[in-house]
């Protein structure tokens, strides 16, 4: 998909969703959870795009866990619908925290359904204990940082 005005900020990694049945809950909309592990895949892939996926983290014995996650629900989207979920890193020190925003867009109307932001903090994986980046994390990340003030 080409970049759209209706992203929130400049050169989102996109990832595309079709709306499951399995994505489906008794009030006949995508389960709210589904939104979540959405962003996770997002998030995920844009990652491993730059090089640093999970066999990458393993060999560094680092990782970027969730510590915060903030979602506003703004549309249903239902059966069948083609979405677009883009992130972006908005913000980081270079040393043990990164930020993330999330946008859900529906492709047929253009509406976006989510926002989401999510904090992250290096960890060891041997030990779950918070660690300063390694340097290919910062090597890595570092030109796709927004570096929004505030986020």
């Amino acid at each position: 998909m080409p970049l759209s005005p209706h992203w929130d900020f400049p050169s989102p990694f996109i990832l595309q969703r079709r709306v499951a049945a399995a994505d489906i809950d008794e009030l006949e909309h995508t389960n709210n959870t589904v939104y979540v592990k959405w962003c996770e895949a997002a998030a995920w892939a844009h990652s491993s795009s730059m090089g640093l996926d999970m066999s990458a983290y393993r060999r560094l014995d680092r990782a970027m866990a969730i510590t915060r996650s903030e979602f506003d629900y703004l549309q249903a989207s239902r059966l069948g619908d083609d979405l677009s979920i883009a992130t972006w890193i908005t913000g980081w020190d270079g040393r043990l925290t990164m930020h993330r925003r999330f946008q859900v867009i529906r492709r047929a109307d253009k509406a976006t359904l989510l926002r989401a932001r999510m904090t992250f903090v290096c960890i060891e994986i041997s030990s779950g204990r918070p660690r300063r980046m390694p340097a290919a994390f910062v090597d890595g990340y570092a030109p796709a940082v927004l570096d929004l003030v505030g986020d």
